[in-house]
């Protein structure tokens, strides 16, 4: 059985998430190749889109939210993500029973609240249309709901945030609408199945723990659907789809920037591949910060920070780089700025 060695799995991780070379996708084939975007804080998506697509202005990805054809909502481990629509309701049903036990495992007041009323409730508020979060929080209030059963609802009733709310000029998604008003209804056809395609579509080869953490699925849960499929295996408990890329363990890796919460340093993945050192993990993630630190890559690692201030990305690296790391990081730096200033590639 094959193994790969820590590089290779690192440029397998980077060539799917599209951090090798800049893609000539449409930010709706670009989201599902990759995954999905995790997104608590929408403009990363737009950051993360542009450091993998090739000619990607800020409009595409705000017109493909304003259409429906990409979706944010509350999917895989209760997080939000950006997913294509046709990927939305699959990727939904997949986690629904795993997010509902993980919920209640969490908040133990929640296991004492009747969550398909709390359901009924908001159903029957934005029966008349879309509604901010704090309109809904009222209303249940005004139910006799105490405040935490807002945090449940999205998992016994199909909500998506909609636009312009979660876009990269209004980032805050705190407008909501029934998924069944703003989508095509679409069937469900092995929804578990598609979840594990997405998954090492865009961050393979992977273990089942990998998969488990990805999807929020008990290991048990995780290895019946892998049973169920025809995987690629390699040695160390790795698995694949059979005919994904595996680009040369040398193939060079391009500066490049990355925002919050980018999904590429997250979860078993990371650490495995070694895309982010450990020694510098505390600088990405820390309970003291509320979010993620945007970061940036030098020869397919984490190498530091950046901040966009002034209208200039500052970036504070983590070791001195060389003249000619320093130099790509500078002029990829400069084109971010740009970007932000008027929203082009």
């Amino acid at each position: 059985m094959r193994a790969l060695s820590p590089e290779a799995q690192r440029t397998a991780l980077l060539g799917r998430q599209l951090l090798l070379e800049r893609a000539p996708l449409d930010p709706v084939r670009a989201v599902e190749k990759v995954g999905g975007l995790q997104t608590q804080y929408s403009p990363s998506g737009y950051v993360g889109l542009w450091s993998r697509l090739a000619a990607f202005s800020r409009d595409d990805l705000t017109e493909a939210l304003h259409r429906g054809r990409i979706v944010q909502g509350w999917m895989m481990r209760c997080t939000i993500h950006m997913v294509s629509a046709a990927d939305w309701a699959p990727l939904t049903e997949a986690v629904r029973q795993a997010r509902r036990a993980l919920w209640l495992r969490t908040v133990p007041a929640a296991r004492e609240l009747d969550m398909p009323a709390v359901a009924a409730t908001v159903a029957d508020l934005l029966a008349d249309g879309p509604r901010k979060q704090a309109e809904i929080t009222a209303r249940l209030v005004a139910d006799g709901f105490p405040t935490l059963a807002w945090q449940g609802v999205q998992l016994w009733l199909d909500l998506v945030r909609i636009p312009p709310a979660g876009t990269w000029d209004s980032p805050r998604a705190h407008v909501y609408e029934l998924a069944s008003r703003w989508l095509r209804a679409r069937s469900v056809t092995a929804p578990q199945e598609l979840l594990v395609r997405r998954y090492l579509g865009g961050f393979g080869p992977a273990t089942p723990q990998d998969v488990a953490r990805y999807a929020g699925w008990s290991i048990t849960d995780t290895r019946a659907v892998l049973a169920r499929m025809s995987l690629r295996e390699f040695a160390d408990g790795l698995v694949d789809l059979p005919r994904a890329p595996l680009p040369a363990p040398d193939t060079p890796a391009p500066v490049r920037f990355l925002g919050p919460w980018d999904a590429v340093l997250l979860l078993g993945h990371a650490t495995r591949t070694g895309i982010l050192p450990a020694e510098h993990r505390d600088k990405v993630f820390h309970v003291r910060m509320p979010q993620s630190t945007p970061t940036f890559l030098v020869d397919g690692r984490v190498a530091g920070t950046w901040t966009h201030v002034d209208g200039a990305v500052r970036v504070t690296p983590f070791a001195p780089l060389s003249p000619a790391a320093r130099d790509e990081v500078d002029a990829e730096a400069a084109r971010l700025a740009a970007f932000y200033a008027v929203g082009r590639g």
